[in-house]
Formats: C-alpha cells, structure tokens, sequence
C-alpha cells in the first residue's frame, strides 16, 4: 500500500464506531472518519464504497490507512476515472476547489487547440460530469477552461457570472479585483461567498469583487486602473 497514497481505491463498509468508518480494501483496513464523508451522505454497511487515500502512516506496530470522501483530490481521482482524455494527456487538469457536499470548481485546458477541454470533460448532454455528480452524491461541479492569460482565467473562474473586468492589482501578492454589476454581481459572489471563495482556491489569487462604485469610494486610488 506504500504506493497508494493519493489513489482511489473501492473497499467494502465492514464496520463502524462512533466517529469512523472501517473499509475493508483486502490486504487490510483504511480509516474513513465520519468527518470525511461527503456532507449529507449515508452509507450503508456491506456496500462497496469509493476513497481517496490521504495517509499511509508506517510508524506504528501496523500500517494506518487514512480515508477521505471529502478531499478535493477524491474530485481528481473520480475525474481521471470517467474521463480518458485525461489520461491520455488531451485534455490537462490545472486545479482542483471544493466545497465537499455542495460545489466543486475544476480547471482545464488542452495544448491541442482542436480540442475543447471543457466540453470533453462535460460529455455529451453531460453524461461525463453528471455521472461524476452522481458519486459526489449530487455536488455540483463547475467546469472552467485554465488560461495562461490570468485576466481571462479569473473572469472564467467566476463564472456563471459574466461581462466580469478584472484588474490584478498586485501580482507579488497575488491580489486581484473583479469589477460587476447587478445580477453578475451577486454570482460573481455566490450564495455566502461561495463562488468567489472557489475561484480564488482555483485561480490562487485572492479576488475582490465589487461594484465600480465601490471600488472607487473605498479606494479613490483604484479609479485611474479601472477607467
């Protein structure tokens, strides 16, 4: 199991206490804390179930495996799983943002122009990502196209809202501000900052985002950026 750390794995629910899962995975057993679970998931005992390995600690008398259905790289895995453009190198996962239970965000991009990332990954009428949905136990999955140019990639991965500007304001500290109105407004930000908060786990910048008014009433400074 050395190798496994960061794999998928599928094991059977053997057993339960008060705050973990047993899986067993046929050499042994992993870990699933309850706390890992995907929220508002229930699994029943005997199942076959899928896990993401988040440890293997070898310091004890016997090897501990470590179990999560909520890291972000149990999105990657499952997403390697139903989509082979992904192993076959067409189409590259840049990053991965989740929130387990409710909303993940996921960039990619292909060096093959031909090819249309997002719409590979979606499927055809989105039987690939629903069939991923479905696993997640309904979460909800935003597909993004990555950009090398960090403008266009911050307004992407702010979407569903659009006709989004985005300035960066300081690329050392990697902070930005996204400039919307109305209804874009309120996407842009999403149901308790929801959205914005994923874009910027994405993007690996720190995003504002604010109406033109705001931004130059709070910062007098700004207006001769975003004119």
């Amino acid at each position: 199991f050395e190798d496994k750390e960061g794999e998928l794995l599928v094991g059977i629910l053997s057993r339960e206490d008060a705050q973990n899962y047993y899986v067993d995975l046929g050499r042994m057993h992993g870990i699933l804390p309850k706390s890992e679970l995907i929220k508002g998931e229930e699994l029943k005992m005997g199942s076959s179930v899928k896990v993401y390995v988040t440890k293997i600690d070898n310091t004890g008398k016997s090897p501990l495996v470590l179990l999560s259905r909520a890291h972000f790289g149990f999105v990657k895995r499952l997403l390697e799983k139903e989509i082979p453009e992904l192993n076959e190198g067409i189409v590259i996962l840049y990053s991965v943002a989740r929130d387990p239970g409710s909303r993940s965000k996921i960039a990619v991009y292909s060096e093959n122009e031909k090819v249309d990332a997002v719409g590979a990954c979606i499927g055809e009428k989105g039987i690939r990502i629903n069939n991923i949905s479905k696993e997640l136990n309904g979460e909800k999955i935003d597909v993004v196209e990555y950009s090398k140019d960090l403008v266009q990639f911050i307004k992407n991965a702010l979407s569903p809202a659009k006709d989004v500007e985005v300035y960066i304001l300081d690329d050392k500290k990697s902070e930005a501000l996204a400039v919307a109105e109305g209804d874009n407004l309120s996407l842009a930000i999403g149901k308790k900052g929801q959205n914005i908060k994923l874009a910027a786990r994405l993007t690996h910048y720190r995003i504002d985002v604010k109406t033109r008014k705001q931004a130059e009433e709070e910062n007098p400074g700004i207006a001769s950026i975003i004119s």
